[in-house]
This record gives C-alpha cells, structure tokens and sequence, in this order.
C-alpha cells in the first residue's frame, strides 16, 4: 500500500552509470558537488560484486545481493549439455534467453513490481542493464530498444495487469537514441518532461550511460574524459532543477543520485581462459567443463561435467597467479554476496595497485580478458571487481525527511530500493531484502 499522506509523494532516482565517487568535485562536475554539498551524500557507499552495471542494476532494483536476486556477473553461463556456456548480459535478447533457459528471471521483486506496476524507467543503458530494472514488464521501461509495458498503449500511471510474461512493445518514446552523450541528453530531457507533465507514477528512474560507455575508451582523467564528466554534470543539473520545480507544487520526493560502480585505469589485460588450458585445468579455450565468465576486473568461473576440475584446484591455482587477487570458492562466495552451489563455482578479483595513471588518477588494476568486450586494452578504464575506486559509487539524496550533510555509514547498492519503499509508504517487505533503508541523519 503507498503512502496516503496529503503532500503528493514521488521517488526520483537518477542513475549516473560509472561515475566513482571521488570524481566529484567543484572542477570536475560542479552541479553534481553542488548538489552533494546541500544533500545527504553517503562517503562510505560501495556497489556489490562484481562491480558491473548489470549485476548492480539487478540489485539496486531488488534490494538484493546477486545470492539472491540471481544474476551473478556481466557475463554469466548457461548450461549446455556436459558444461557450460558463456553469456553476455548485455544484448536486447538475453532475458527471454535467460527465461528459456532457467524457467525465470529474476529470483527475487524488483521494485517496479512490489509497486504494483506504479514506475516508469528511462534507460539508456545497455539492453541488458536496462531489462534488469523491470525484467517481467510490471511498470513502463523506455529505451532506445523501444518503450515496453505489461499491454500494448499502458500508459505511466495505469494499472498494468499483474502477471508475468513477455514484454510487449508499445510506442518509442527513446527509440533511436545514441548509445552516448548525446542520447543521454535527450533522454534526460524527455525524462524530465514527463516528469513534468505526469502526476504519475509514484516512482521514476533515469539512467544514463555516460561517463560509464566513454571510459572504457578513454584514460580517465583525460581532456576528452572531462568533458563526457562534463556532460554527465549536465544532465545532473537538470534533473534537479525539474525536481525543485515539483517540489514548488508542494510533492514530497525523494530524490536520489547514485552510480552503479566506478572505474580504475587497466594496467594489463589477462588472457585468463589460455592460462586455465595451459595449466592443465580447461581443456581447450572454449570447452565447456571450465567456463570464464569475466566482468572485466573481476570473474567467476563455472564447472560441470565429469571431465571439471574441482573448485579447490582452480581457486589454489589463481591464488598463485601474479595478475589475480582474492579468490573465493565454496562457502566463501556468501563473502561477496554470491550463492554457493548456484552457479559459479569460483569467483575473483584481478590484482590491483595503488598507483596513478599519466593523468593523475589512483588506481590501477589488471583485467580478464572477455570475449564479449571491444575496448579492453592498457590504459583504459574498467570495473567489474574489487578494487577501492571501481567499488566505490556515488549516493546522494534529498528530500524524504534526508538532512544535509555527509554520512559516513556503511551502505551499498541494495539499501536504494527499501528506501524509495520507505518513502512511498509501501507495506512490509516480503519477500524480505538484503538492504535496509538508508539513515536519514
């Protein structure tokens, strides 16, 4: 049940996909520092693991940890016959591939759905991450894919009809739009719009894929770096003004700024499935008994079949690799929010260095080489593991009864869905979440 109180409530929630929380400066983007500076901003907010766009999208939108939400990495596998197959998460079909497969998607509600199909995403994200946010069509999902909802012509705000099934596609509202700047730009603006113009629904995400698209080309901290966090800051601002323009009608929202992950300069790439094969552990670099399943800076790895070595070797193995860091297997996969026994059989983060890249920027770290990625090279930024910067997002929030100031309470990503239920006014949480709703003090 949502909130009945007299003052209009909405959530807001901006996503700003790979933005690291120590990018945000006067220099840098100073609308988002701005904002900062008159918000609640959490210092000590980390992102789950792996720290990649479409595990966190899952759990920002749950609550949960991939343990149990169930979309453990950027890359996961599927079963095929004796082993296992690599899969990318990102493409437009992987869902329905992911429901054939499993039987579902998502293990758990994501928030579109415990508010009754009261949400509308505006995503232009990957495909992948942008699904994650309502995989099952409860609510409106618009993206350059095209403008999904439960039936053909709901509009935002109607009562979809409650049940699950595939995603219909309905009018454009994104279609077309660029996979960078300028499609962010014209996303935010049709965001903000609507938002505008439409006293429903209750909740309303915009995400928005820079600077996290342009940093896998680019050298953070570079010239043509600062100006994609440039455009990024943009979008903030406008954002934030529509919302104060709301709150000059007398709403109550709640607003909530935040990434997914941030980003650490490669230092080398690893070619971490050749070195299974020469180790003796995979048979070849695309049998199916020992599959990689690499989120860049961080990987799992899958083991079936009667000719699979055991989880003991491969995690003995990689602890004794030069370009790796911590290694879990067994029961300490719970350690990083991932499910024993539910897929991956291992999983790890690639080594790290605290060190700057040319242009001044902390962090570097080695990556896994996936098959899926284009723009894996030295240099470049990524994420997908452990490291202290790509684990480190932003989360700002104002509004809701949040007073100004820094908070330096641990938090992460699962802990933004109970609190837009909180502020909405919605019912006891069942099933329950990993997160708890964020201290407004």
């Amino acid at each position: 049940m949502l909130s009945t109180s007299a003052a209009p409530r909405r959530a807001v929630l901006m996503v700003v996909d790979g933005m690291r929380a120590d990018l945000v400066t006067p220099e840098l983007t100073p609308n988002l520092h701005a904002l900062a500076e008159r918000s609640r901003r959490f210092s000590e907010h980390r992102s789950v693991f792996p720290s990649a766009t479409r595990v966190n999208s899952a759990s920002i939108a749950t609550g949960c940890h991939p343990a149990r939400h169930g979309l453990m990495g950027n890359t996961i596998a599927f079963p095929a016959g004796d082993g296992w197959r690599p899969v990318s998460v990102g493409p437009p079909g992987f869902r329905d591939d992911w429901r054939a497969a499993t039987g579902r998607t998502l293990w758990t509600p994501v928030l579109a759905e415990r508010l009754r199909g009261d949400a509308v995403v505006y995503s232009n994200s990957s495909p992948g991450a942008a699904y994650m946010q309502d995989p099952d069509g409860f609510g409106v999902l618009h993206h350059r894919t095209g403008t999904f909802a439960p039936r053909p012509g709901l509009e935002p705000g109607a009562e979809p009809e409650h049940r699950r099934g595939p995603l219909r596609h309905g009018n454009g509202v994104l279609e077309n739009l660029g996979y960078d700047g300028a499609g962010d730009a014209a996303a935010t603006e049709r965001f903000c719009a609507a938002l505008l113009a439409e006293p429903a629904p209750s909740l309303w995400t915009l995400w928005l894929c820079e600077p996290d698209h342009s940093q896998h080309e680019l050298e953070l901290g570079s010239p043509e770096h600062r100006v994609v966090l440039e455009g990024a800051d943009r979008r903030v601002a406008l954002v934030a003004e529509t919302v104060a323009a709301l709150r000059s009608r007398g709403e109550d929202i709640l607003f909530v700024v935040c990434s997914d992950h941030g980003h650490e300069t490669v230092e080398a790439v690893v070619p971490v499935a050749d070195h299974l094969v020469e180790a003796g552990l995979k048979a070849a670099p695309d049998s199916p008994e020992t599959v990689l399943a690499s989120s860049g800076m961080g990987a799992l790895i899958y083991l079936g079949g009667n000719d699979a070595p055991d989880a003991a070797s491969i995690a003995g193995w990689l602890r004794d690799q030069p370009w790796c860091g911590r290694v879990f297997a067994g029961e300490d996969l719970s350690d990083v929010g991932l499910r024993p026994g539910a897929g991956p059989a291992v999983a790890f983060g690639m080594a790290k260095r605290e060190a700057s890249n040319r242009f001044g920027i902390p962090g570097l770290g080695h990556v896994a080489v996936d098959g899926f990625m284009t723009s894996e090279a030295p240099g470049l930024g990524n994420h997908g593991g452990l490291g202290p910067y790509e684990t480190r997002p932003v989360l700002i929030v104002s509004g809701g009864g949040f007073a100004p100031g820094r908070s330096r309470e641990p938090t992460s990503a699962v802990d933004i869905a109970p609190t837009i239920l909180r502020h909405l006014g919605a019912a006891e949480l069942d099933p329950p979440m990993d997160g708890r709703p964020l201290p407004p003090h």
